[in-house]
């Protein structure tokens, strides 16, 4: 509640799905969000609707000192739907319980990438025929003689000049999907240099060339599988993570034109990847209907579900229609990055890494 009396949002949980006893994701909520403990938070409960008329089950006030005291005498407020003229009196429609409650130094997404940590940009780049002919200038992969980007350029160098500030080698690993290579067969993964040994360049410039070259040497052809690129950046991500390395955190980005097909393995991929430090921007460009690909961007609280029923431990996954950004006020690179430091900040406080101060070197005396 601010001065006024009125009430601003500061948090929002996840949907759980057919469950009358839900248990809801830690909530991790910064103190200048609430301002003093004592303040008065209104808690609201709702049945989800996908249409968006969301039904309310109940509400109640507390303050983050009494949510702290259910928490230690293992009790639980009631939600009620407050009286009105024809209803004089509050009915109880349920109870809130704290399951944990703790109080931690919050540390910024800019205090760990200036003490160390980050990120490294990985790119893969949609193949498939739906893209049209590269030599025809209504393709999507059409290199203009004049130079200008078409939009897989623009996309690779929007996102990736911003990334790359962030990683000290720059050498992006950079893959293609959905191409028939020069050896004939169909690849949902292949290393967009040509090389069979690595997928990394120099830079975006790198990925630039890389990309210009494929297009030369690998035909289009489909179908748009996602699946094998996500499962190869989280094997990346997955290495840095056993090898005790906690100061990389992986990026990459998808640049598509059509739906995905292979949407069960895809969503399996992200379920597993999402105990990773891996985020997903995807770039939807083009005129294709993008609408069902936003079941892979959980925005709407809803987690993710493998086949196998494990859910996502996090929301990883950031999807942009790139003609959208384009004819409004926000950049594609505004859009796509906007979740990345909730992502990469959740990782890192689910792990309980903390940004360690960089060693001061000091020059040594000479005699």
């Amino acid at each position: 509640m601010v001065e006024n009396g009125d009430y601003i949002p500061i948090c929002k949980t996840e949907v759980i799905n057919d469950n009358l006893n839900p248990k809801w994701r830690p909530v991790c909520l910064g103190g200048h969000k609430f301002g003093s403990k004592d303040n008065p938070l209104l808690i609201e409960c709702f049945d989800f609707n996908s249409s968006g008329d969301h039904v309310l089950i109940g509400k109640m006030q507390k303050s983050v000192t009494e949510l702290e005291m259910l928490y230690r005498e293992k009790t639980g407020a009631n939600f009620v739907i407050p009286s009105t003229r024809q209803r004089q009196e509050k009915v109880l429609k349920g109870q809130l319980f704290v399951d944990q409650y703790c109080e931690k130094e919050q540390f910024s997404f800019i205090d760990y990438v200036s003490n160390g940590f980050e990120l490294n940009f990985m790119v893969a780049v949609d193949f498939t025929a739906s893209n049209g002919n590269p030599l025809h200038s209504d393709s999507l992969h059409y290199i203009d003689a004049h130079c200008r980007l078409n939009s897989y350029q623009k996309a690779i160098m929007e996102v990736g000049e911003v990334i790359q500030f962030y990683d000290s080698d720059r050498r992006f690993p950079a893959w293609g999907f959905g191409g028939k290579i020069p050896d004939g067969t169909v690849s949902h993964c292949f290393n967009l240099n040509g090389s069979p040994g690595t997928s990394e360049v120099a830079g975006v410039e790198g990925i630039m060339d890389a990309y210009g070259s494929a297009l030369r040497s690998v035909t289009l052809s489909g179908p748009t599988l996602f699946g094998p690129v996500i499962n190869m950046a989280a094997q990346m991500a997955a290495q840095s993570l056993s090898s005790l390395n906690n100061t990389k955190y992986y990026v990459l980005l998808i640049i598509t034109d059509g739906v995905v097909t292979d949407i069960q393995e895809t969503m399996n991929a992200l379920v597993k990847a999402s105990d990773l430090p891996l985020s997903v921007l995807i770039v939807g460009v083009g005129n294709a209907d993008f609408t069902s690909m936003e079941v892979l961007d959980a925005d709407n609280g809803r987690r993710l579900h493998s086949s196998t029923g494990r859910v996502a431990t996090r929301d990883i996954v950031q999807f942009v229609p790139m003609r959208e950004m384009h004819s409004g006020q926000i950049s594609v690179v505004q859009a796509l990055l906007e979740e990345l430091p909730g992502q990469f900040l959740h990782f890192m406080r689910s792990r309980d890494i903390k940004p360690q101060p960089l060693p001061t070197h000091f020059p040594q005396a000479s005699t």
